[in-house]
């Protein structure tokens, strides 16, 4: 299996991420998602929790976060809302959370490990701060081929019984993650009518009592 280099974001590598954004979200408004400018200003906010998948000098994948709470009472909110300005405006060290913004694999990429690496990488940095688990909305692109038969929170469901396969939700479930619910509005996207999944995973070592407040 080829070698990639995992590491944290930094500056110089803005311009690629950016494009990566685009090219793995064709069907998104690309005001949804992080731009150059975006991902400039997370390298200075917190760029511990965004992982850069390297291919020699080629990013070909990316996982963001902040920390943050969450209120489980009132789960609804748009990435947006969540995140603050810049997806990463939001971000507070002493959060109980890490919030999932952003995970990206390069099409020409995909099955080759990109995706459980990062997600590794994620647990990892959860277990060391001692925070609860990670949070995210989740993508549900094969929600497309379902719109005229259910709708999309019935689609979130039947992927969490393991009844149809979605080739993000699934893999995420597979990954130790559970669904919590269906996100309205979440991310302008025509071919998913706007929803995600509302995904958790909880870690296993948190330890409340130690929590940094």
């Amino acid at each position: 299996m080829k070698q990639f280099t995992v590491t944290n974001l930094t500056e110089d590598l803005a311009a690629q991420c950016a494009a990566l954004e685009l090219l793995a979200f064709p069907h998104a408004d690309p005001a949804d998602l992080l731009d150059e400018e975006d991902i400039r200003v997370y390298a200075q906010t917190f760029p511990e929790g965004f992982f850069v998948v390297m291919d020699g000098d080629r990013v070909v994948g990316q996982g963001a976060g902040i920390f943050l709470d969450f209120d489980f009472d009132h789960p609804q909110h748009t990435i947006a809302e969540i995140t603050g300005p810049h997806q990463c405006g939001n971000h507070d060290p002493d959060g109980e959370w890490y919030y999932g913004t952003d995970m990206v694999v390069h099409p020409d990429y995909r099955r080759q490990g990109i995706g459980g690496r990062l997600y590794g990488v994620r647990k990892d940095l959860v277990v060391r701060h001692n925070k609860a688990g990670i949070i995210a909305g989740g993508h549900i692109p094969g929600f497309a081929k379902h719109r005229t038969e259910m709708s999309a929170p019935e689609y979130i469901d039947r992927v969490a019984t393991g009844e149809l396969y979605d080739p993000t939700l699934s893999f995420q479930i597979e990954n130790g993650f559970r669904v919590a619910g269906a996100l309205e509005n979440y991310l302008h996207d025509d071919a998913t009518d706007s929803y995600s999944a509302l995904i958790v995973w909880d870690n296993p070592e948190y330890n409340k009592s130690k929590a940094a407040r």
